[in-house]
């Protein structure tokens, strides 16, 4: 039996959600017993919470007069059945946003960003991470580093960022700002942008870079997605064909994806070690029966690798991760960069199926990421809820981010020099300091999660069935 899972990140792109929520009837508490009934059985935490405990109610009544607490509020609910160790699960009113979302289809001007305060001002600047080519955003030539203080000319604050940026509105402008010293000062420039809906490709950049008679293969991987394996494939079939002396895969804005293209891809970077064991799935003990291992598959590319050289950053998560910690017990993996974001768990999309054929109910959009398993290499390491730990450390500097791929961008060079084939240079201030003005990360506006397609025998099916009075729960 083979689950297709999907590891993920959150990170930013500008985008326009529908909220397409449809209400459901005072007296059913239909979305309240889904919520419950598919937390019950599949929750990776769900021995742990007393309020999901197989006993908890006694009778239907007490079960309903529980629910009826909820009615109307399936999200409150859910959050209060939660563990405390859980950092990742969520439910979502409507579930065609999440499938696009899963796809990397997005209503987007095409600007990935990191959103920061700026120190304890209550301001909120955005930076320019990476453009999507042939969206708006690239046309309008946007680049990497731009920084921008306002949308519509409206100050972001730590109050509205969110609203600003995940307005409906597909026509908005940017005000941009540059930093002088320690001071981030407007630069009287406005751009002004439009969302469309847009497909990403995951492979952002790789090229063939020859320093010193050793040639070094370079990717910039952003997303483990089904519609990147055969630019991947192509991809590592150029690497082959040139020769390559090492290989740099540059994860540090990658927030997941597929597992079954993780497993491809660690594949096709080694070679050597088919239908070994690459990682293995932990259920909770409910379902211990679904927990399974995967191998390494044999691919008509493979590098033979046995060092590779992973560019990473808090934002490396997921299925990044999985590859790394998959890959480690068999060859060396060195990490430059930051520590890893730490997602270590998984979790399925639980729908309100109303049958065993994955039909949908058709009274309401809500669906569930409730967290259900973790992934534990070879070795049954699983334990890195801190993230993994970079063994050279750079922080990205927002004055000096450098270009993707250009051998003087900071975190390329310093894996090069790693590699042995640049000379170390001393570290400048900026890399020293990592920025020039006070500023701290804000968390994203996405959901962070991880995500696995239940193979269909293997759906949860929400009973619909009347219960009499005083019967037992399913």
């Amino acid at each position: 039996m083979r689950y297709t899972f999907y590891f993920f990140l959150a990170f930013i792109f500008l985008l326009s959600c529908k909220d397409d929520n449809t209400s459901q009837s005072t007296e059913s508490l239909e979305i309240e017993k889904f919520v419950w009934e598919g937390l019950n059985y599949i929750y990776y935490w769900q021995q742990t919470v007393p309020d999901l405990a197989d006993d908890r109610f006694d009778s239907q009544k007490a079960y309903t007069s529980y629910l009826r607490q909820f009615n109307g509020k399936p999200d409150v609910l859910f959050e209060s059945l939660l563990s405390e160790e859980d950092r990742f699960s969520w439910i979502v009113d409507d579930y065609v946003a999440l499938e696009n979302q899963l796809n990397r289809v997005y209503k987007t001007s095409g600007m990935s960003l990191i959103l920061a305060e700026l120190g304890e001002t209550g301001g909120v600047f955005a930076i320019v991470r990476y453009v999507l080519p042939g969206s708006d955003a690239d046309d309008k030539e946007i680049k990497r580093g731009d920084i921008f203080y306002s949308v519509n000319n409206e100050l972001m604050t730590t109050d509205n960022y969110s609203d600003l940026l995940d307005s409906e509105n597909e026509n908005f402008s940017i005000q941009l700002a540059q930093i002088n010293g320690n001071v981030l000062n407007p630069t009287g420039v406005s751009v002004n942008l439009v969302k469309s809906v847009f497909q990403e490709n995951t492979v952002h950049k790789y090229e063939v870079i020859e320093i010193d008679n050793q040639k070094v293969g370079y990717l910039m991987y952003n997303g483990f997605t089904a519609d990147s394996e055969t630019n991947l494939t192509n991809v590592l079939s150029e690497f082959s064909a040139e020769g390559i002396d090492h290989f740099v895969i540059d994860l540090r804005y990658n927030r997941g994806g597929r597992i079954s293209v993780a497993i491809k891809l660690a594949s096709m970077i080694t070679g050597q070690f088919n239908d070994a064991l690459f990682v293995q799935d932990q259920h909770n003990e409910k379902r211990s029966s679904w927990n399974e291992n995967y191998l390494f598959e044999a691919q008509d590319v493979h590098l033979n690798m046995d060092k590779i050289y992973v560019i990473t950053s808090s934002s490396t998560a997921s299925a990044s991760e999985v590859l790394i910690n998959g890959l480690d017990p068999y060859i060396d993996v060195i990490l430059i960069g930051d520590t890893t974001s730490g997602k270590n768990v998984g979790s399925y999309t639980i729908y309100d199926w109303i049958d065993n054929d994955g039909t949908k109910n058709p009274n309401h959009n809500w669906a569930m990421q409730p967290i259900a398993l973790k992934i534990a290499n070879s070795q049954g390491f699983a334990e890195f809820e801190k993230g993994l730990a970079a063994d050279h450390i750079l922080l990205e500097s927002i004055s000096n981010l450098g270009t993707i791929g250009a051998i003087d961008e900071p975190l390329f060079e310093k894996t090069l020099e790693v590699m042995g084939v640049l000379t170390p240079q001393p570290l400048r201030n900026d890399q020293l300091n990592r920025q020039k003005i006070p500023f701290k990360v804000l968390k994203p506006l996405e959901k962070n999660f991880m995500h696995v397609d239940l193979p269909k025998q293997l759906r949860f099916k929400t009973y619909r069935k009347h219960q009499e009075k005083n019967s037992d729960l399913e």
